[in-house]
């Protein structure tokens, strides 16, 4: 029994770190894609 419980967490310990590793490259994306939005609309207004 406890091997199996050790092997699910570790399991879950995975999943949790792939999970997280994804939705920090998404938000890290979307800041990237805020600061490199305003950048063309200010030099038109140039």
């Amino acid at each position: 029994m406890a091997g199996i419980r050790s092997i699910g967490r570790f399991f879950m310990f995975i999943v949790g770190g792939l999970v997280a590793i994804i939705v920090g490259s998404f938000m890290i994306r979307g800041t990237m894609h805020m600061w490199d939005n305003p950048e063309p609309e200010d030099d038109k207004k140039k």
